[in-house]
């Protein structure tokens, strides 16, 4: 009886054994393929894309010559879709959207702020350019806008919209001295967002340029003569 008793013991344990071995091994199987769908998920994981405009530098401002008047910039407003960050585009004139992985590197309002400080400040109309602290130090202030920076998919084909609009008020007097608004459409050659983005640059130089093209040539001297375009 005790032999037996034994054999059937030694059975047990063995019985107990290979449902421990089989469970290990179904443990490590299923730690594996969870591993391997951890490890695949991670691969086909997208991370956000960021960019920023491209505009060539301006030149060396050329020497004063009878330029008195200093210029003070603020910084350029923008509607609030244009703050979150997200390259826009719109497939509709009411229809807006968000890439989710293709963002702005720089805000767009500080990028047009700056440039337009170094563009005019190359373009020798004003003793100083710098951006507006605040301060009243300055014989005239600009306050700009940027109304549109758009890929546009709804008018045949791919384009990029920009608008700017800006003012020019003389800080003494509160006199408004010169206001321009331009819209500039780009036509897009290649599908995809870096070529957008390109566009976008090239677009947004030409509406610069158009925007600043008729400045006053009197305030060089700090006149206050209205002139709206």
């Amino acid at each position: 009886m005790m032999r037996s008793q034994s054999k059937g013991s030694d059975n047990c344990s063995d019985t107990c054994c290979q449902r421990l071995v089989t469970m290990k091994r179904v443990f490590m199987t299923m730690s594996l393929v969870a591993l391997a769908i951890l490890v695949g998920c991670a691969g086909k994981m997208r991370y956000p894309q960021y960019y920023t405009l491209d505009l060539p530098a301006p030149p060396d401002p050329p020497a004063a010559e009878n330029t008195h008047a200093t210029l003070a910039i603020r910084e350029f407003r923008a509607p609030n879709y244009l703050r979150q960050g997200a390259i826009v585009y719109k497939t509709s004139p009411e229809q807006i959207g968000f890439y989710a992985y293709h963002r702005w590197a720089t805000d767009p309002r500080d990028f047009v702020t700056n440039f337009v400080i170094d563009h005019l400040d190359a373009s020798g109309t004003f003793a100083h350019v710098r951006a507006y602290d605040g301060s009243r130090d300055a014989d005239y202030v600009l306050s700009g806008r940027l109304e549109k920076l758009e890929e546009v998919d709804y008018q045949g084909g791919i384009k990029v919209e920009v608008a700017l609009s800006a003012q020019m008020t003389n800080l003494i007097t509160g006199a408004t001295v010169w206001t321009n608004a331009v819209s500039e459409v780009g036509d897009v050659n290649k599908r995809d967002v870096p070529s957008v983005v390109s566009e976008m640059s090239h677009t947004m130089q030409r509406a610069i340029e158009k925007l600043l093209s008729p400045l006053p040539t009197n305030l060089a001297t700090g006149s206050t003569a209205t002139k709206s375009n």
